[in-house]
């Protein structure tokens, strides 16, 4: 009965030595395997790029640039490469081909060059110059010398053309005889006959290309050139000169009427650009115009008639009261461009009466005309 009690004793203490083996196994076990995948004996490796996150990155970038116009909005859900590609592209982007003249010194505009365009030669008239006394019925022939102002060459398919005033039984048009180059010259000649009244007369011509498109001189290229005679019954003619008081010359701006007994009015006036004129009373600026002295854009000085007054150029040589109630005038404006200093001129006021004006001054700086007046009391 001893030996049977003592068995059960040894089989308990052999049971937990082996279950202390067990267990001491296992922790060194657990030990190495922890020391096996401490941080230190991981494998280092290069993980392949989040895309996600690169599209993430890329998207915050872009947001930050203070260029940027977009507003930050919460994105809900992971955006898509398309989107964030699209979304660069909102952002201003240099063009080769930029226009932009902002920061840069304003850039100036050269003129451009007319295709068709002519310039005064020197002199301009080779035959008859202004003014000149021709014999009632007399033919004679106009010659002009035209420079090419222009970029186009004028071809024998050109023409000179008519344009307004007193033709003179000139064609309507005459072609070019020769071709003329950029910067070259021509002379160019028209046959015309005198009328048989005496008179002023002047016609206005201008230049055609092949398609008909009229041109002529001047800055913009758009003026007639013209040719201007007398008409006279006499070429020794003396005009009589009426008696009685003269003007005096009058400061400037002013005048100075001279009343004779059978109710003229005469005088001095120097109108300058805008300034209008009574040719009743002889005064500047009253209100009562029958004469406006305008300029255009163009830089062409005229003397325009108001209402009913006309106005027409008489010549060199002083008229009087008869010829001036047979001169040839109109209500056209007479451009001061085309007078000669001595030129005298016919004109009607708006109540009738008859008068002549003598342009004895002209103002290169100014303009301002010194003009010689008399208007005829009504008949």
């Amino acid at each position: 009965m001893f030996a049977n009690k003592r068995t059960p004793v040894r089989f308990s203490l052999l049971t937990v030595f082996v279950w202390l083996l067990v267990a001491g196994g296992l922790i060194f076990l657990l030990w190495q395997v922890i020391n096996r995948i401490s941080p230190g004996n991981l494998p280092v490796s290069t993980p392949t790029a989040d895309l996600t996150q690169v599209y993430q990155t890329i998207a915050a970038v872009l947001t930050a640039q203070p260029s940027s116009p977009a507003t930050n909005t919460p994105q809900t859900d992971i955006p898509s490469p398309t989107t964030q590609l699209t979304q660069t592209q909102s952002f201003p982007q240099p063009s080769l081909h930029s226009t932009s003249t902002q920061g840069q010194p304003a850039r100036t505009t050269t003129p451009r060059l007319l295709c068709n365009q002519a310039a005064a030669g020197n002199p301009i008239d080779v035959t008859i110059p202004d003014d000149s006394l021709i014999s009632p019925g007399q033919s004679f022939i106009k010659t002009w010398k035209l420079v090419n102002a222009g970029t186009c060459t004028w071809t024998t398919s050109y023409s000179a053309r008519f344009f307004y005033g007193d033709q003179m039984d000139a064609p309507d048009s005459v072609p070019l005889q020769e071709v003329v180059p950029p910067a070259q010259s021509l002379e160019l000649s028209v046959e015309m006959l005198a009328p048989e009244l005496p008179g002023t007369y002047q016609g206005n011509w201008k230049l055609a290309d092949s398609a008909g498109i009229l041109f002529g001189i001047g800055p913009n290229g758009d003026s007639p050139f013209w040719v201007r005679i007398i008409v006279a019954e006499s070429l020794t003619a003396t005009p009589t000169v009426t008696s009685g008081p003269t003007a005096t010359s009058a400061p400037t701006g002013a005048v100075t009427h001279t009343p004779t007994p059978n109710g003229q009015v005469s005088g001095q006036l120097m109108p300058a650009p805008g300034d209008t004129v009574d040719l009743d009373t002889l005064t500047l600026n009253g209100g009562e115009e029958d004469l406006a002295y305008q300029v255009d854009a163009n830089q062409y000085h005229w003397l325009a008639p108001y209402g009913d007054a006309m106005i027409g150029v008489y010549g060199n040589q002083k008229p009087e009261l008869a010829n001036c109630e047979s001169a040839n005038m109109s209500s056209a404006p007479i451009a001061v461009e085309s007078l000669s200093i001595g030129t005298h001129l016919c004109y009607r006021t708006g109540e009738g009466r008859f008068g002549r004006m003598l342009l004895k001054g002209l103002d290169q700086t100014t303009f301002t005309l010194t003009l010689d007046l008399l208007t005829w009391a009504l008949p």
